[in-house]
């Protein structure tokens, strides 16, 4: 058996070279071997518009020449060329090496250091843990020659492009936020082995939301070849199931908005045909009554149907999903240096088998095969049994398998020289003898893909072809942007149309937007730096000379030993003065300065122009509204060029550049224009998440705690995400999206903008406070009133309200939680309406100016209106199974939302005469004129109850705020105001309305402990904050054949993915995570865990889990929300069995309690039982 084995291989190898792939590319590629050209400028005038790209017989590896400054300046004016785009991905699916290939050709580096340098990975700790933490930018140059038609001589086409590359690790994604929304296009990568990961879906949606228009590059796919040993029928299998991953997440976004727009368009024809009954009933009433009822019912239905008349319009998405058929899709390794697409491999095959290229880009990718002896293009049903390829493998995969086959050796692990030899013929490829001798096996393989597939060739052609321009793309995006930005009615239509018509002349407004701010060192920038070959002037020597003569005198001076103790002290002193000195030159010598992200949209800016820095909070509507912008002089312009800067006069409109001046005037984002009436507001709403972590820092030495407020503040203008903020305490705290962010952020606060040793706190995570109906519950406090009803009483005596508590359902309570930004932006035109009714003018330009947000929160995706909100809200307390009729018409007996106004708490008012103004009650007018027509009735020397609404509602808003558990914020929570009796006291001559100051704050006071005692009548519960962890687990099966005697053997198979997996489950299981999903990547190792963990559990965890599982192992932590901990901090056994079981003491750890008595005494608040002195004994005296 094992003969004919072995015959059967060896009659296969014997074979091969008879039908190897690369046959079919000797025709091809003759016909182009005799058009050599340098990879920079490219020859396609052969082929038709658009062009076809592809190189043969030169190698990439030469040393390229630099491209000048001058050259990338000039081509900022031509518009049309330049493409400005931005690279996403999951962390390690190979952004950055992709980068250092594109940077290769403006011979920036070397493209044998391309994929390791890391070029864009600017800061230490980047280059040092392999992943990008900031977004860089830098400006490439491209030219190739293009014949727009047949008949056309071929012209030279030059291109700028500027590329964004961002962070792929979660907890920078404010990063990809601030890149994309510079950019008009996105390159998306996709790791072929890990695939669609959590970050992946992330950045498109990012894209989706933007508008970008996006490129797929399914990179390292040599892992399908080196890890996996794919064969090339199997790969391909591979590529289409994640390409139709890819499609799902874009066809999901899709079909969300075309769902939502669908509901919005069925609401619209229910308001036209029940404003069209409305009309025709008025109608009615006022016609005689003779037979008016039949001709309204025909007027009815023929209005009914003009008003449905108009159908809902499905948008086409053919154009949204990811084809290599459409040349959208590349294929490509960024460690290898190659790629390519289905029109490159066309071309070249379109003179060997005779079909057009545009047919054979249809054909390429998909079930199509080729008929080797008609050379006819077959679909699957036209098969007929016969066991053909298709078309990708037979003429694609099979030629790059064969490369690797032949330059690394595959499974073999041994290269063929003769196959090399024949692989560089068929390609007319010309490799130097050295590379051929070379003992490097990578150093061939490297070669010949740059000289066949090389990497930016294939990437920046994509590029240029499938993304647009900035004039496409602003008249395409800029629209919808324009009309979701707040006070999108009152923006300036000259503005609008410099915008969306991309006019840069310099009468154009200018209108530019800054993503964020980058902190830049002062030696680092352009006007400090000397340029190569200039020599230092006498004045500049002598003033070098005189400092280096100054420092050798301090460090003789510090080395000298002076004796007695009055030399001692005035050394000390002198020390302390030279220590400060030379802290201060230090501080002078390389200070931080800030550089805005920006890109603009309209006009031309120069240095020396001045802007308005329009804040997040700007709104045209009300321009001067406090704080009203302020115009600052554009002090520096400069080209970003990833690791340096190159100082600029002008920018034109579509330029992405960095901007000086705008210090102390944007904290993190904003809008600049050259006009305040009608400017519009870009910066609105940010898109990244809201950071999680807090830690409150102190300096090691407390001298310098002036240094590190100063540098505190500077680490916030310059990180996206970071925030900093001083507690009531006094505590320093600054707030990260995560633990690696928190460590970079306190890593950039010691070294560069603090510059002194700061200490770091315990990890301050947010918790929530509840209440559930539990069926283990005390008794009613007092078993006369319902569970939950107080009766407060002030000191005075002259108040007395009663409240009931009551937990929300779970459905409201995610409902207010999800629209939050719907209640502030109500909350927003309810004060501005009141203002304006109390002072019967228009509404006051500050009467946003306490809730900060205005109409800046319209940009807010999926606000609703009041109707709707209320219409929602009704719908899901409806959904409520318990306590039907308490929760009937709660919606319009809402009084007030909290904390701050916004939170998922509600304040009903149930008084039987109603002392507050309904926050959705339409008609507001109508309603307050109600209540101030009865408030006149009244006695005015009088008190009421109408007169401490207010006072309620602010002690609501206190009560929801801080919590009675352990201060965090409650949720989940409504208080039912029931009553509320006023007691005038007989005996005092002043009148009550004199002592209402004094009774102001017995109210608030009485109010909010009513509010925490009723919260007790409940089972109180602690939410968690939760990461949503995805854990990628790999593994390879190991087998082992053990003889045991001459006819006996044993086969062992074993999997460490077993032992991987334990490993993983055990630290999520300590760390009191759960499980939610596993599942195995077919035909990858790979197997993927999602869970949930809580975030107070979660620091260390990413290095636990690698040093447990020695890297086989990798989480992703993502920020899901807040989950309810099911357990009473107060539960203390009182049944006989549970006192049997447990003890008096219960024994048990309480894990809600250890949470709460942990934030109790963080925050200096009294803890129940706590023992400071557990086994004490007496001190024995010196004595005795």
């Amino acid at each position: 058996m094992a003969r004919r084995l072995l015959a059967k291989v060896s009659l296969i190898y014997y074979l091969l070279p008879t039908f190897h792939p690369f046959d079919y590319l000797c025709g091809a590629q003759k016909v182009l071997a005799s058009k050599k050209k340098s990879v920079r400028h490219l020859d396609t005038s052969n082929f038709y518009e658009p062009s076809i790209y592809c190189i043969a017989g030169t190698s990439t590896l030469k040393s390229m020449p630099v491209v000048n400054t001058e050259k990338l300046v000039s081509l900022q004016r031509s518009a049309d060329e330049i493409r400005n785009i931005c690279i996403l991905a999951h962390v390690d699916h190979g952004k950055t090496s992709l980068t250092d290939a594109l940077i290769a050709t403006n011979g920036i580096i070397s493209p044998k250091l391309a994929g390791k340098i890391r070029y864009l990975d600017s800061r230490p700790d980047e280059q040092l843990r392999g992943i990008t933490m900031e977004s860089s930018a830098i400006s490439l140059y491209f030219s190739m020659l293009r014949r727009s038609a047949p008949d056309a001589s071929p012209q030279q086409k030059e291109y700028l492009i500027n590329l964004i590359d961002s962070p792929g690790h979660v907890d920078f994604s404010s990063e990809v936020s601030t890149a994309s929304r510079l950019c008009d296009g996105a390159v998306v990568l996709v790791d072929a082995v890990e695939g669609v990961c959590s970050q992946t879906v992330t950045v498109l949606r990012q894209t989706w939301i933007e508008h970008l228009k996006p490129l797929l590059v399914i990179n390292k796919i040599d892992r399908l070849i080196t890890e996996l040993k794919m064969s090339p029928g199997e790969a391909y299998t591979h590529l289409s199931k994640l390409l139709e991953q890819v499609n799902a997440v874009i066809g999901s976004f899709f079909q969300g908005e075309r769902m939502e727009e669908d509901l919005q368009w069925r609401q619209r024809v229910e308001e036209r045909v029940a404003a069209a009954a409305a009309k025709e009933q008025e109608k009615a009433e006022r016609r005689a009554t003779e037979t008016a009822n039949g001709t309204t019912a025909v007027d009815i239905e023929n209005d009914s149907a003009a008003s449905t008349s108009g159908v809902f319009e499905e948008k086409d998405d053919e154009d949204l999903y990811f084809a290599p058929e459409n040349n959208n899709v590349i294929f490509s390794s960024a460690v290898d240096g190659w790629a390519f697409t289905v029109r490159q491999f066309a071309s070249l095959y379109e003179k060997k088998l005779g079909i057009k290229r545009s047919i054979l880009e249809k054909v390429l990718w998909g079930d199509y095969y080729l008929d080797p002896r008609t050379k006819r293009v077959l679909s699957s049903k036209h098969l007929k049994g016969r066991p053909l390829k298709p078309m990708f493998v037979q003429l694609v995969l099979e030629n790059i398998w064969a490369v690797y086959e032949a330059t690394t050796g595959g499974s073999n692990g041994k290269g063929d020289p003769v196959m090399v030899e024949k692989i560089t013929k068929s390609l007319s490829l010309a490799i130097a003898p050295h590379i051929l001798r070379s003992r490097d096996p990578r150093a061939l393989l490297t070669t010949v893909f740059a000289a066949w597939l090389p990497l930016s060739i294939a990437l920046l052609v994509s590029v240029i072809e499938q993304l647009p321009s900035p004039p496409v793309a602003q008249a395409n995006r800029l629209p919808a942007l324009i009309d979701a930005s707040p006070g999108a009615d009152h923006v300036d239509s000259k503005i609008r149309d410099a915008m969306v018509g991309f006019k840069i002349s310099q009468e154009e407004p200018v209108v530019a937007y800054v993503s964020k701010m980058v902190s830049i060192p002062a030696s680092e920038l352009p006007e400090n730096k000397r340029k190569a070959g200039v020599s230092l002037s006498a004045e500049e020597a002598r003033d070098m000379a005189r400092k280096k003569r100054a420092e050798i005198a301090k460090a003789q001076a510090a080395a000298e030993d002076i004796d007695g103790l009055t030399a001692t002290m005035g050394s000390t002193g002198m020390q302390d003065k030279i220590n400060t000195a030379d802290g201060e030159v230090e501080q002078a010598q390389d200070p931080e300065h800030l550089i805005g992200f920006a890109r603009l949209y309209s006009g031309t800016l120069s240095v020396g122009d001045s802007v308005y820095v329009l804040p997040p909070k700007f709104s045209p509507a009300h321009p001067h509204a406090a704080p009203e912008p302020q115009k600052v002089t554009v002090t520096g312009l400069y080209l970003l060029m990833g690791r340096g800067l190159e100082s600029l006069t002008s920018v034109p409109a579509g330029v992405v550049f960095g901007i000086a001046g705008l210090e102390g005037h944007i904290l993190k984002s904003g809008t600049l224009c050259t006009q305040l009436e009608g400017s519009i507001n870009l910066a609105g709403v940010s898109m990244a998440g809201e950071p999680i972590v807090r830690v409150a820092l102190e300096p090691a030495n407390p001298s310098d705690l002036g240094k590190m407020i100063i540098g505190m503040r500077l680490l916030e203008q310059s990180d996206p995400c970071a925030q900093y903020e001083v507690l009531e305490s006094g505590e320093h705290v600054i707030l990260t999206a995560g633990e690696l962010h928190l460590e970079r952020c306190l890593k950039d606060l010691r070294e560069r903008f603090a510059r002194c040793e700061i200490q770091a706190g315990e990890p301050i995570v947010p918790y929530r406070e509840s209440i559930v109906d539990a069926v283990e519950m005390a008794p009613p406090k007092d078993k006369d009133l319902p569970r939950g009803t107080v009766v407060g009483v002030t000191t005075s005596k002259q108040i007395t309200v009663r409240l009931r508590i009551r937990p929300l359902p779970v459905e409201v309570t995610d409902f207010l939680d999800k629209n939050a930004g719907a209640v502030r932006r109500l909350y927003s035109e309810r004060k501005a309406e009141e203002d304006s009714r109390k002072s019967n003018v228009a509404p006051a330009e500050d009467s946003l100016e306490h809730d900060g947000i205005g109409e800046v929160l319209a940009m807010e995706s999926g606000l609703l209106s009041r109707q709707e909100f209320k219409k929602q809200l009704q719908s899901a307390f409806n959904e409520s199974k318990t306590d039907k009729e308490t929760w009937k018409d709660v919606v319009e007996q809402i009084a007030a939302f909290g904390p701050r106004r916004t939170g998922p708490n509600i304040l009903v008012d149930a008084t039987k005469k109603g002392i507050f103004r309904r926050f959705l009650q339409e008609g507001l007018d109508e309603a307050s004129q109600e209540i101030d027509n009865r408030t006149a009735e009244e006695q005015t020397d009088t008190l009421t109850a109408r007169d401490f609404s207010d006072k309620i509602s602010y002690a609501f808003q206190l009560a929801t705020a801080q919590g009675p558990l352990c201060n965090e914020p409650i949720q989940g929570t409504a208080v039912f105001l029931e009553e509320v009796i006023v007691t005038a006291p007989s005996d005092e001559e002043s009148s009550s309305r004199e002592k209402l100051g004094r009774l102001t704050g017995e109210v608030i006071k009485t109010v909010r402990d009513s509010i925490r005692q009723g919260f007790f009548d409940w089972s109180p519960r602690l939410l968690l904050a939760m990461y949503s962890c995805e854990i990628q687990a790999s593994s390879k099966a190991t087998i082992e054949l053990i003889f045991l005697s001459r006819n006996e053997c044993m086969l062992i198979v074993s999997s460490p993915l077993a032992e991987v997996l334990g490993r993983v489950y055990g630290v999520i299981t300590r760390r009191r995570g759960r499980i939610l999903s596993e599942s195995l990547k077919e035909g990858t190792p790979f197997f993927t865990i999602l869970s949930l963990l809580p975030v107070a559990e979660s620091f260390g965890f990413s290095d636990e889990i690698r040093k447990r599982t020695s890297g086989a192992a990798s989480p992703q932590l993502i920020f899901q929300g807040f989950e309810m901990l099911d357990e009473d901090p107060f539960w203390v056994p009182f049944t006989e069995d549970e006192l049997e079981d447990l003890g008096e003491l219960a024994d048990k750890d309480n894990v809600a309690k250890r949470y709460m008595d942990g934030v109790r005494v963080r925050k200096g608040l009294a803890v129940k039982g706590r023992k400071l002195v557990k086994d004490a004994e007496k001190q024995k005296t010196l004595k005795r």
